[in-house]
């Protein structure tokens, strides 16, 4: 942590801000290594510290080696005034990025200059640790091994509710913290809305099935998808697999350091729209991913960002039909010096079932 917070203070002296205040629990477990889901965490130039409720103070202290201030509702504003007073604060960081307006005018009575600190706070988190990305790895190890298995389970005639439901208890099962995010799970035409929560539709023969989940260890996410056939495929249906297939296998060959995120997403979005199907090609071609199953980077149209060593990326091309079938398939992938490691080891041959 204390590599972490020395980075963060050498940005806030450049800036010329006296102290960060630090309210998105991703942030917060980043630079001080609390794993609750109630604290803030201010930093200034030499001291951190954490406020949290009488809930957490145990396991701050066993979690962080922050200073800890135990607060209540009643007292919070107060106790963060005289912290920063005690200090001589005068400008404070703030995530605007993820602060609603209502909580950030709960600070006014402080008489604080207030600064926009989300992009700084997100660029911390940009280059993973050799650390992170073994978490990252164990992670997806775990959604590889689930994913596995499910095939022995899923069959005709299983609401997609259900594939759901395995799906958290084998990531549960096999030691992961929890899901990375609600599992996606579209069978049929509703594999053509992208990001539908899994329905009563039972699958059936002929069906592709779209199915993106994720699980998290020590608080780091995985994040794949995976589209398999119930029963044998038509002829659209494999065309439409082998050309988002192609498309994901060419951004692959191509995701290096230097390409920037608008680069990575044109190659595969060209494979696409050259076949014809680039308009039910709607979303970005990937997103990095971490303690969030969504972080910077990201690779879309308009992600002018070059990619680093160190940075992660999912790679998931997809085309979606209306009222007919969609298919997706994604990797999550941390890139090296010379290239990246793809961290998914599923076979993206088409599973028929």
């Amino acid at each position: 942590m204390n590599e972490r917070l020395a980075r963060l203070r050498a940005a806030m002296q450049g800036d010329r801000v006296d102290a960060t205040l630090l309210t998105s629990l991703p942030s917060v477990r980043y630079l001080s290594g609390f794993a609750g889901d109630s604290a803030t965490l201010i930093v200034t130039g030499g001291r951190s510290v954490l406020l949290t409720d009488s809930r957490y103070t145990a396991q701050v202290r066993a979690q962080t080696a922050c200073e800890v201030i135990e607060i209540t509702r009643a007292d919070y504003l107060d106790k963060i005034k005289v912290f920063l007073q005690a200090e001589g604060v005068m400008r404070v960081g703030f995530e605007d990025d993820s602060m609603s307006v209502a909580t950030r005018a709960v600070y006014d009575p402080l008489g604080l200059d207030f600064v926009p600190y989300g992009k700084v706070c997100r660029t911390l988190r940009l280059i993973k640790s050799a650390d992170e990305v073994k978490k990252l790895r164990q992670a997806q190890g775990i959604a590889d091994q689930a994913f596995a298995e499910l095939l022995n389970v899923i069959r005709p005639g299983m609401s997609e509710k259900r594939v759901a439901a395995e799906l958290l208890y084998l990531c549960a099962r096999l030691d992961s913290d929890g899901p990375a995010f609600p599992p996606i799970v579209g069978s049929g035409e509703n594999g053509a809305m992208c990001h539908l929560s899994p329905g009563e539709r039972q699958l059936q023969r002929g069906d592709l099935v779209v199915i993106d989940f994720g699980c998290t260890v020590d608080g780091y996410c995985s994040d794949m998808t995976r589209t398999v056939a119930i029963g044998q495929p038509d002829e659209r249906q494999r065309q439409v697999y082998d050309l988002v297939r192609q498309a994901q296998q060419r951004a692959l060959d191509a995701l290096r350091p230097g390409i920037t995120g608008r680069e990575l997403d044109a190659v595969a979005r060209e494979v696409i729209a050259a076949q014809g199907y680039g308009a039910y090609f709607g979303h970005g071609l990937g997103h990095g991913i971490g303690l969030q199953v969504h972080e910077g980077p990201t690779a879309s149209q308009s992600a002018e960002e070059s990619l680093q060593a160190g940075m992660t990326l999912t790679v998931e091309p997809g085309i979606y039909l209306p009222e007919q079938f969609g298919v997706r398939i994604e990797d999550c992938c941390v890139l090296t010096e010379k290239g990246h490691e793809n961290l998914t080891a599923t076979t993206k041959e088409l599973i028929i079932l």
